[in-house]
C-alpha cells in the first residue's frame, strides 16, 4: 500500500475532525419539536402597543397602551379607562367610533363658560327657556331667577339640568357680543361655535356641538377618545370638579329663594348598588340616540383615572361596566 505524505494525512485528520464537530453543533442546537408545544401560552389579558394622542396643551406626546381583556358583559358602542397620571389607555373598546354626547356635552359647556366669564358672573333666567326640549331634565328654573354661574353650572352638572345649560349659552354669548342684539337662537348658536373651537384647542378632532344641553342632532357628536381630553381638561378646573363629585347641593337664588340639587351620578350615592367610594365625578348622560352614558373619574392608590362607557342600552349597565373597569386596577 502507498504511503500517504504526513502533510496531507495531517490535514485529512483535521477535515474529519472539523466535519464531527459541526455534526455534533448541529445535532445540539436543532429545535426540540414537543419543546415548542411546551412554551407557556401567551397572554391573553394585555396588548401593548403606542399611539399618539394630543394632550389638553395641544402638543402631540407618544402613550402606552395596555388594552385589558375585552369585558363581554355588559355591552355599550365604546368604553375607555385612562390612567391621567401614567397617560396610559388601559382599555379600548371602539374608541374612536362615531357617538352622540347627550348630557356629557354640559361638561364643554361648562367648561367654555368658564373661559369667558367669571364664575361670580350672576346670570338671570331669560326668554332662552323657550328653546328647552320638552322631557327634558331640569334644574326647575322659573323666570328671572338669578345666580352665579358657578352656582348655575352646578346644577347643569348635577341635576343635568337642560334650563341651566341654555341659560349659560345665552349669557356668555351676549356678555361676548353686547351690542349685536342677538335673538336667543343665536345667541346660542355663537355659543356653540365658541363649544367647538375649544373642543379643537383641547385636540377633539372627532366632535361637533350644536347644542349646550348635549341634545340629539344629526350634526352634534364625538367619541370616547375625544371626551378623555374634555375630561382631562375637566379635572384641571375646580369649579366643575367640585360640582361633579358633589352628591347633593343647596344653593341661594340672588334674589332669595333655595334651589336643591342631588347629583344624577350613582357612583356617587353610598345608598346606590353602584356606589364607588373612590369616584370623584363626572358626568351622565341619556338620550335615544346616545344610549345610557357615564363618563367618570377615580382616585385610586394616588393616581386619577377616566372611564368612559357609552351607548349602554340600559341605565344599569353604564354603572356595572364602569365598576368593572375599575375592578381591574385594584
Amino acid at each position: 500500500m502507498q504511503d500517504i505524505p504526513r502533510p496531507k494525512l495531517i490535514a485529512s485528520i483535521c477535515a474529519i475532525v472539523a466535519l464531527l464537530i459541526f455534526i455534533a453543533v448541529l445535532i445540539i442546537t436543532a429545535p426540540d419539536p414537543e419543546s415548542e408545544q411546551k412554551q407557556p401560552p401567551a397572554q391573553e389579558t394585555t396588548v401593548s402597543e403606542t399611539t399618539e394622542i394630543t394632550t389638553t396643551d395641544t402638543a402631540t406626546t407618544t402613550i402606552a397602551i395596555t388594552t385589558i381583556a375585552q369585558i363581554e358583559s355588559p355591552q355599550c358602542k365604546s368604553a375607555a379607562l385612562y390612567c391621567v397620571d401614567d397617560k396610559q389607555l388601559l382599555y379600548n373598546d371602539n374608541i374612536y367610533g362615531k357617538a352622540a354626547p347627550a348630557s356629557i356635552t354640559k361638561l364643554l359647556t361648562a367648561s367654555v363658560a368658564l373661559k369667558h366669564l367669571s364664575g361670580d358672573k350672576v346670570l338671570t333666567v331669560g326668554s332662552e327657556q323657550s328653546l328647552v326640549q320638552p322631557y327634558s331634565s331640569l334644574c326647575g328654573f322659573s323666570l328671572g331667577d338669578s345666580m352665579t354661574l358657578k352656582d348655575m353650572i352646578t346644577g347643569m352638572l348635577m341635576a343635568s339640568g337642560n334650563d341651566a345649560a341654555y341659560t349659560i349659552a345665552v349669557s356668555v354669548a351676549r356678555e361676548m357680543l353686547p351690542d349685536a342684539g342677538m335673538s336667543d337662537s343665536e345667541a346660542v348658536d355663537f355659543f356653540c361655535g365658541l363649544m367647538n373651537v375649544f373642543a379643537k384647542d383641547l385636540g377633539m378632532e372627532n366632535s361637533s356641538f350644536v347644542t349646550p344641553d348635549g341634545w340629539d342632532d344629526d350634526d352634534q357628536y364625538t367619541s370616547a377618545a375625544d371626551l378623555l381630553k374634555l375630561a382631562e381638561y375637566v379635572l384641571t378646573v375646580p369649579e366643575i370638579t367640585e360640582s361633579t363629585k358633589t352628591l347633593t347641593k343647596k344653593v341661594n337664588m340672588t334674589a332669595g329663594g333655595i334651589q336643591s340639587w342631588t347629583n344624577s351620578n350613582c357612583l356617587l350615592d353610598p345608598d346606590s348598588e353602584y356606589y364607588c367610594k373612590e369616584a370623584i365625578g363626572l358626568k351622565t348622560g341619556t338620550t335615544l340616540s346616545a344610549g345610557s352614558s357615564l363618563i367618570a373619574a377615580f382616585k385610586i392608590n394616588g393616581k386619577t383615572y377616566i372611564s368612559v362607557v357609552l351607548g349602554c342600552e340600559e341605565d344599569y349597565e353604564r354603572y356595572e361596566l364602569t365598576n368593572e373597569l375599575i375592578d381591574k386596577i385594584r
